[in-house]
């Protein structure tokens, strides 16, 4: 696999298809650190338009993207924020369609039976606010992707379009939560083993108990490398553009490769019951969640070295932390895993931590799949679900009320409410 500062030297790199024209086109060349800020410099996201007192001069065109519809392109304020001084509309839209079709012709070759993709719009947004916060490389909302300049700079330049990938997802699943985004870097990590460091809450513990038994090493040694503090990229664009020990990458693409079925698992549940694979992660607060259930239905458990006694002790303690409900109940956020992993550190666990994590394994598989090996995750308190269900709905709905959330936003939101509804009263 080659690294950054060789690809940098590779300046056609990849061939994908444009549309149905048949057009070629390059992956850019790689870039680096200096020249990556002073792009992203010149790019920075303006004054949050609300406080401006001006009416925003927009500029709107309309394209097709993958044969199945038309998406409108919007850059809000183009006029305002002088983005004319450096660059034609027509051409930024050229690009914008140009990257989607690539980015939709990937997601469809990844995941074949992923079902259409609503983008009804793309908005290249060069100020901040509520709905891009700065410091957020894009944002999907309902039916829309939203960047910023330097963020397509970035993705372009270094991610290989990785954001867009990981936001073109987002627009095609069903509900709201961890799980989008678990499956949303699953299919990043797919291209980069860089994305899984990046994002290791997601997937540190599946790696640590089943491939790689020195991730917590690995981890250390991949952010302890130095980095720029007074710079415009992002620093973890920044280590992403850094070398980095290729046999280790190369150990993790392979752990990768290994978990296909883990990931396909995630994707399967979060399309065919979406409400309950959030619900589970939010109330549990373990973001990771549904991958360490996917987990322990299609890979061996880890060994266990511990007496019957002290195995049943160990579940009594992950029983009593699963069971509670106050991440969803009550709105504060605690990792019940972690919770359960110390108790079992600083009690009558076992002293070697790989054994406290394969015991917290053994009781996934007990506490999660049925007799015949399948994934259960019913709400065991259809009252409790049903009011978690609710709380989401509500924060659409307060978001819809937000400046700038377009016509388009409003109408596909209002559309995911109704579908929503129907899909919980389906279930009671």
């Amino acid at each position: 696999m080659l690294r950054p500062k060789q690809r940098a030297w590779i300046t056609l790199t990849i061939a994908l298809w444009l549309g149905g024209s048949g057009q070629l086109l390059a992956e850019e060349p790689r870039i680096g650190l200096g020249e990556l800020d002073s792009l992203v410099s010149q790019h920075l996201p303006k004054q949050d338009p609300g406080l401006t007192g001006r009416t925003l001069k927009n500029y709107v065109a309309r394209q097709p993207v993958d044969g199945s519809g038309i998406t409108t392109f919007l850059i809000p304020g183009f006029e305002n924020y002088d983005c004319g001084k450096c660059h034609q509309p027509e051409q930024l839209v050229q690009k914008a369609a140009g990257r989607m079709k690539r980015v939709l012709g990937r997601l469809k070759e990844t995941l074949p039976g992923n079902r259409p993709v609503p983008l009804r719009q793309y908005i290249i947004q060069p100020y901040s606010d509520a709905l891009l916060q700065p410091g957020q490389l894009a944002h999907a909302t309902f039916d829309t992707i939203r960047i910023s300049p330097g963020s397509i700079l970035i993705d372009s330049k270094v991610y290989g379009e990785a954001t867009h990938l990981h936001e073109t997802l987002h627009l095609t699943q069903s509900f709201l939560g961890h799980v989008n985004e678990l499956e949303a870097y699953g299919l990043n990590i797919r291209s980069d083993p860089q994305f899984l460091i990046l994002n290791f809450p997601y997937f540190e513990k599946v790696l640590e108990a089943f491939f790689i038994p020195d991730m917590t090493q690995i981890l250390n040694a991949y952010f302890k490398r130095n980095i720029r503090e007074k710079s415009n990229v992002p620093r973890e664009t920044q280590w992403f553009l850094n070398e980095f020990d290729e046999a280790t990458l190369q150990r993790l693409s392979e752990a990768i490769a290994k978990m296909e079925p883990v990931l396909a698992e995630v994707s399967r549940l979060n399309r065919d019951i979406p409400l309950q694979a959030a619900y589970w992660s939010d109330r549990t607060g373990v973001r990771s969640l549904l991958l360490e259930i996917a987990a322990v239905k299609h890979l061996p458990l880890p060994q266990l070295k511990v007496s019957e006694e002290a195995k049943d002790w160990a579940f009594g303690v992950f029983d009593l932390q699963f069971n509670k409900d106050d991440n969803t109940r009550l709105g504060y956020i605690i990792d019940r895993r972690k919770e359960a992993l110390m108790h079992l550190q600083y009690g009558k666990g076992p002293k070697d931590p790989s054994q406290r994590l394969a015991l917290y394994f053994h009781y996934l598989k007990k506490r999660f799949l049925d007799g015949a090996g399948e994934i259960r995750l019913a709400a065991d308190n259809p009252q409790a679900f049903a009011e978690y269900v609710n709380q989401k709905i509500k924060g659409v709905e307060t978001m819809i009320q937000l400046p700038g959330f377009t016509p388009v936003e409003k109408e596909a939101a209002r559309a995911w409410i109704v579908t929503i509804r129907k899909n919980l009263a389906a279930l009671q």
